[in-house]
């Protein structure tokens, strides 16, 4: 009996698995024969892909046609995703290989991860964004150290105990970096750009180890002057994430680069061009072409307002006067703590911008190649005091006053006020002038720079007029300039700019603000707006750095910047700015102090008399943080009848800021008299030496 239940379920285990096998036969025929035909179609199956060509960036010229900024052709280390291996072992040999071919030229290579080079590893200092995001990224805890985040990309990556830790940190960068980058069929990754020959030779001759590694000919940006407006200027890199996940919408990829400040940035959508498309096939797993299908189209180019040479002068008298002030020899030696400062020079009938100086600055191409030095520099040299350093203006807001108490009736030309030397309006406070004027009216008080006038009219105008007509002039205004957020925008000392930094306005407050003090701060590009709106006898035009805009070669004209009028004062009583106008004229030829001696700099050469036609003036000695911490200022206009320029300038911390003026104005009619910038190496004797025969020499 049990032998025949043992045959019978052979028989059924026999029999079911003949069945299986005839139904995996028939599905075998059927892949084979009747679908096999479809399978292998699909097999060799085309894919297109389309990857994006830049275009060339525009390009960035001076007033007189002189290339700032501009492009090269330079040789780009570039990894393309459809000839790359998949294997990581093999990618990591290939990435090590050509980063250590680089290394050798002395070449760097991209890398962003936020990890020290070398073991034991850490993240970089300053850099918590990024150590977050890469944490987020490779998958590791929010409190994972740098240490976590190598072992965890050693096991994502594939990368093999056998490479040294310095090694590992290599690959693991650029892996690393690609995968930020969006390294794809579409999006090619660039290892390292403008490399030398050298470097170029070596690969090449590495070519069939190093799949999917290429040398691309490819525009690449150059700072061609580095020191000429480096601030307003800018300079491009990488896009962020942050800004990727603004501007994806407009075509932007991972891979991009964009302007990071300045006219770069400002001017983006001019500059940038119009991407070109190449477009990929591949089949099989082989690229089988490899087209241009959409040519790229170059961005259009900028000219600027601004004149090179003008504006190394600029920044010469700037720095000349500064180290002079540091390096006096005289007895009398005045702001010898002097160390910033800045000039701003405007075209008074357009509102164009033909100077920015700034002290102390830097070299564009410094910034790039070493920005952590630049940053570290002292006395903050990033910072662009033309148009962002706050400063309160002093004794040049008395033009403003003068204007408001005029044009509004409260005053006239003949209205005067004594000045005993203290103001006693108030029984327990009296500030005090600079000196004892006696009896005089709003031109001698813009002269003599009186107080005590100005105290008392900026006290029965009151603040709201005040205020209104300082704004009307520029100050605390948007001024209209191209690189808009870099631009600070100021404020003027009233009840509600108090109540708005929580601080208590006083009625003293009135006065004090009626001088350029209280908490009233402005910008040199306002002050210079200011000048050229009292030069113009009431009209401000709007600041603006783009003359104009061409097609990428300079060749057409595609747009010209014309002067737009941002305020129009009406002159009311028909004197109001012809008055303050003979005021900042009187201020040009009054000579208040005794200034350093010949063999101290500055000879004879800075008499405002002397030019060939007059020029208008205001000066000021503004507090900074106290009474005996103070700046020198200034505002002014030439010629005085019609101005052709107008201009501010601020020392921190110095003196005598007025000794420049002649300097900047005969710079502007290339009579320029001091043109070598004055070398840090020397001392004060010899630079007492070097500019002795100074005035001799330009009669020669």
């Amino acid at each position: 009996m049990a032998e025949i239940r043992d045959r019978l379920r052979f028989v059924i285990i026999m029999g079911l698995s003949l069945f299986l096998m005839s139904c995996g036969a028939v599905e075998l025929m059927k892949l084979q024969i009747v679908d096999g035909g479809s399978y292998y179609e699909e097999s060799q199956s085309t894919t297109v892909a389309t990857q994006s060509i830049n275009a060339p960036r525009g390009q960035i010229a001076d007033y007189d046609g002189e290339w700032l900024v501009s492009n090269k052709s330079g040789l780009n280390v570039v990894f393309e995703k459809a000839f790359f291996p998949s294997d990581n072992s093999e990618i990591n040999r290939i990435i090590l290989t050509a980063v250590n071919i680089l290394e050798s030229e002395g070449v760097e290579w991209n890398d962003i991860l936020p990890i020290s080079t070398a073991s034991p590893f850490e993240f970089d200092e300053d850099r918590e964004s990024d150590s977050a995001r890469l944490r987020t990224n490779i998958g590791v805890q929010a409190y994972g150290t740098a240490e976590d985040c190598m072992i965890a990309m050693s096991d994502i990556y594939g990368i093999s105990d056998d490479y040294t830790d310095r090694e590992k940190r290599i690959i693991a960068g650029v892996r690393y970096t690609m995968y930020v980058r969006d390294f794809s069929v579409s999006n090619q990754f660039t290892l390292a750009e403008d490399i030398p020959m050298s470097a170029a030779v070596q690969l090449k001759e590495f070519t069939g180890e190093l799949d999917g590694l290429d040398i691309v000919e490819e525009a690449v940006r150059v700072n061609n002057v580095g020191d000429v407006v480096p601030h307003l200027i800018g300079t491009v890199g990488a896009i962020s994430a942050e800004e990727y996940a603004e501007l994806k919408d407009d075509g932007y990829a991972l891979s991009d680069t964009l302007g990071k400040g300045g006219i770069e940035s400002a001017m983006e959508d001019t500059l940038r061009g119009e991407k070109g498309t190449r477009t990929i096939e591949i089949k099989s797993g082989q690229v089988i072409s490899d087209t241009v299908t959409e040519e790229a189209v170059p961005g259009n180019s900028i000219k600027l307002t601004i004149d090179s040479d003008y504006q190394r002068d600029v920044q010469t008298i700037l720095e000349n006067h500064i180290y002079w002030l540091q390096n006096q020899t005289s007895t009398r030696a005045s702001g010898t703590s002097a160390d910033a400062g800045a000039i701003v020079v405007l075209n008074a009938k357009t509102g164009a911008l033909l100077a920015a100086a700034t002290y102390p600055t830097y070299d564009l191409n410094d910034y790039i190649e070493d920005y952590a030095s630049v940053a570290a520099g002292e006395n903050a040299p990033l910072t662009n005091r033309a148009v962002s350093g706050m400063y309160r203006p002093g004794s040049t807001f008395k033009t403003v006053t003068a204007i408001a108490a005029l044009n509004e009736g409260i005053i006239d030309r003949s209205y005067t006020v004594t000045c005993n030397g203290v103001y006693t309006y108030w029984e327990n406070w009296s500030p005090k002038c600079t000196g004892s004027h006696g009896s005089i009216n709003v031109i001698t008080a813009l002269r003599e720079s009186c107080n005590i006038f100005f105290y008392e009219v900026g006290r029965i105008t009151g603040i709201d007029t005040i205020a209104d007509y300082a704004s009307q002039l520029g100050l605390g205004e948007e001024m209209g300039l191209e690189i808009g957020r870099d631009v600070k925008k100021g404020f003027i000392a009233t009840p509600e700019s108090y109540m708005e930094r929580q601080q208590t306005w006083q009625a003293g407050n009135v006065i004090q603000a009626a001088i350029g003090q209280a908490d009233t701060y402005v910008t040199p590009l306002q002050m210079a707006a200011q000048a050229m709106t009292i030069g113009n006898k009431g009209t401000r035009y709007q600041t603006y750095m783009v003359d104009s805009i061409y097609d990428y070669g300079m060749e057409n004209l595609i747009s010209k910047t014309e002067p737009v009028v941002a305020a129009e004062i009406e002159d009311k009583t028909g004197y109001t700015f012809d008055t303050v106008i003979e005021g900042m004229r009187e201020v040009a030829q009054f000579d208040e102090y005794t200034y350093p001696t010949a063999e101290d700099y500055y000879t004879d050469n800075y008499l405002l008399t002397d030019l060939p036609y007059d020029v208008a003036i205001k000066t000021g000695t503004p507090q900074i943080t106290s009474s005996t911490d103070t700046g020198s200022a200034f505002i002014g206009f030439y010629p005085a009848d019609d101005p052709e320029i107008a201009f501010s300038g601020f020392i921190e911390h110095g003196e005598y800021s007025k000794l420049m003026i002649k300097e900047i104005i005969s710079a502007y009619y290339d009579e320029f008299y001091t043109i070598d910038k004055l070398s840090e190496s020397k001392t004060g004797e010899e630079i007492a030496e070097e500019l002795a025969g100074l005035g001799e020499n330009e009669e020669e």
